[in-house]
This record gives C-alpha cells, structure tokens and sequence, in this order.
C-alpha cells in the first residue's frame, strides 16, 4: 500500500476527525502537505516513519511508529535535532558497552 494514501487517511488515528457531509466549512478546513523527505525502517511486526515536515512554525521531523493498525507520532522540532542526535548517541555506545 502506498505510505502516503495510508499515512494521511482520515481513519488513521492521527487526530483527524473526518469533515461533515459536504466537506470542510469555513475554519474547520485542515492543510496537510506531504513531507519534504520521508524514510520507512522496518523490523519484524513494526514500521517506523521519519517524515520531514514543515509548517507556519517551522521544520519539524515526525516520528511514527505503527505496530498491527495502531500508530504512535511524537513531532520533534528541527531546533533539537543536534541534541536528540547526540543523545542517541550516546545511548548507542552505553548499550555497546553492555554487551
């Protein structure tokens, strides 16, 4: 299934509720443009997307994990980005060293 169609369907539990009948009325209407850059990682039973996204506020990279129809986002803005990168890695020499 295309990851787009799929992502961004409006039964997809991302906070979407569906328009009334006749579409959107006045302010109620919602813009969702498709990421700038999109990576999929796959493992096991689990897909995880990193979608680059950018909106009025600035750039921010979305992380979803989807296991069996179920989805889990946090939107990380692009600000922290350097310090998340560092975090992790410095979580991955901690769990070398566990080994």
């Amino acid at each position: 299934m295309d990851y787009y169609q799929d992502s961004y369907r409006p039964d997809s539990g991302e906070g979407y509720s569906a328009p009334p009948q006749g579409g959107f009325s006045g302010g109620d209407q919602r813009q969702n443009p498709p990421p700038l850059l999109t990576e999929k990682i796959f493992h096991e039973r689990k897909e995880f997307f990193l979608d680059l996204k950018e909106n009025n506020r600035g750039r921010v990279l979305k992380i979803t994990e989807k296991v069996g129809g179920r989805r889990d986002t946090i939107m990380v803005p692009m600000e922290i980005m350097q310090d998340l990168y560092e975090a992790l890695g410095r979580i991955m020499d901690y769990e070398r060293g566990l080994d």
